[in-house]
């Protein structure tokens, strides 16, 4: 069963690590990312850019309208995300328990129900 590993970040957690705790998860990737190769259960990962840098598109009567920013107002957002494939929901939360950012930041893991188009 495949899962999203989301990768919630706060801006005033992050700041509030200190500089060497920064590291330590950033730094700590390369060696989860190895892992997850090594046991099969690695899909895909990517790292999102700071919601600011994004735009909302809404069509009202099949007019596009863009704006410049990110859909809703909030202090925690989407940094990053893991797709696994593993056997099972428990494999999931002990593979979620082991990134970096579990310790200081949250993990959300839910289940993939459907995938289509590049093959996961």
């Amino acid at each position: 069963m495949k899962y999203l590993l989301m990768i919630h970040m706060n801006d005033e957690a992050w700041e509030g690590l200190t500089e060497a705790e920064r590291n330590e998860i950033m730094n700590a990737h390369e060696g989860f990312q190895k892992m997850l190769r090594e046991s099969g259960e690695m899909v895909v990962t990517h790292a999102l850019a700071n919601p600011g840098t994004s735009a909302v598109v809404r069509v009202k009567d099949g007019v596009p309208a863009v704006t410049d920013g990110p859909f809703a107002e909030a202090k925690e957002y989407l940094a990053g995300y893991y797709v696994i494939d593993c056997e099972s929901r428990e494999r999931a939360l002990e593979i979620a328990a082991r990134m970096p950012e579990s310790r200081f930041l949250g993990v959300e893991v839910r289940p993939i129900m459907y995938s289509a188009g590049m093959e996961m």
